[in-house]
């Protein structure tokens, strides 16, 4: 997190701020966000009127292409812009009070690091902002650096380090607080195959220890894969909201899986199943993918403008 630009922000706090056992960590209301040209006048509407919740304890998904809203709506809930109108709130807090912003870790989408410092300096560097003592640094700082994979590399300057090795000591630094909260901007940038595969498997692992992840992607294999529920947004608007299993359900179709089946059997129901001896292994709604979703949706809204998105349960 870049803790230096959010230290000098000026905090504001107000609205009704839920219980501290809160499910709900973030909450916008009607956020609406508005860039303006010298006079004054509206240049583009980045974000319209967005209503959504994550909760506790999920891997939530902002979903879209580029211009739709999504880096807008992650730098509004840290509080490095403000909403034209709307609110935002995180830990039942305004999103301009900075002070939550202990409690987040941040890895944009272009990570801004020191690029002669090594991995272990880099960290060390980001836990004196904390004001973390210097022995849980060093725990910090060794488990980090692991888990990341980059054992091998701790004490290479990050100029030497490939784009994908940049992007792994850019999640450690958003994670040296040990946040409650993770927003990821584009987490698998740069990453080839197997590095895409070891940071999901670390979001999932994150998930595990009870941490809250906001992520935002225009890869959508990456969401399909770790997000327990998505919001897609095009031209600043939610468009869809659910949970990605039910949103990739095709609710109109029944698929039905059996072995032990002789091709007679083949055609026939639960009842010829069991007549032929058959085992029913499944029978339920084939999915769709999270790519002819969001197609599907893009489509949708050039055709119909303005169509306000309904969560799926």
């Amino acid at each position: 997190m870049d803790m230096p630009a959010t230290r000098e922000m000026a905090s504001a706090s107000g609205g009704a701020a839920p219980s501290p056992e809160s499910d709900v960590i973030i909450e916008t209301r009607n956020l609406t966000k508005v860039y303006r040209d010298f006079w004054g006048r509206q240049k583009v509407r980045a974000l319209k009127a967005l209503d959504l919740e994550v909760r506790r304890g999920e891997i939530f998904g902002l979903l879209g292409p580029n211009g739709s809203g999504k880096t807008t709506t992650m730098k509004l809930l840290l509080g490095l812009l403000f909403p034209t109108s709307g609110q935002a709130l995180v830990f039942g807090k305004e999103a301009t009070d900075v002070a939550k912003n202990e409690r987040i870790g941040y890895l944009p989408e272009e990570s801004y690091l020191y690029r002669f410092l090594n991995a272990e300096e880099t960290l060390d560097f980001y836990g004196r902002l904390f004001d973390m003592p210097a022995a849980l640094r060093r725990e910090r700082i060794d488990q980090l650096i692991e888990s990341v994979n980059l054992g091998s590399a701790r004490r290479r300057q990050l100029k030497e380090y490939s784009k994908g090795m940049a992007r792994r000591i850019g999640l450690a630094q958003a994670l040296i607080n040990d946040p409650e909260l993770i927003m990821l901007d584009e987490p698998t940038t740069g990453l080839d195959p197997i590095g895409t595969r070891d940071m999901k498997d670390l979001i999932l692992r994150l998930k595990d220890e009870g941490k809250t992840v906001l992520m935002c992607s225009h890869l959508l294999a990456d969401v399909q894969d770790v997000c327990d529920r998505i919001a897609i947004l095009y031209q600043g608007e939610l468009k869809e909201l659910g949970r990605v299993d039910r949103l990739l359900t095709v609710q109109d179709v029944t698929q039905i899986q059996a072995k032990g089946l002789s091709r007679e059997a083949q055609d026939e129901i639960r009842s010829v199943i069991a007549k032929h001896r058959g085992t029913l292994l499944s029978m339920d709604n084939p999915t769709s993918t999270l790519e002819e979703l969001f197609m599907n949706i893009v489509r949708d809204s050039e055709a119909r403008p303005g169509r306000r998105a309904q969560e799926k349960q």
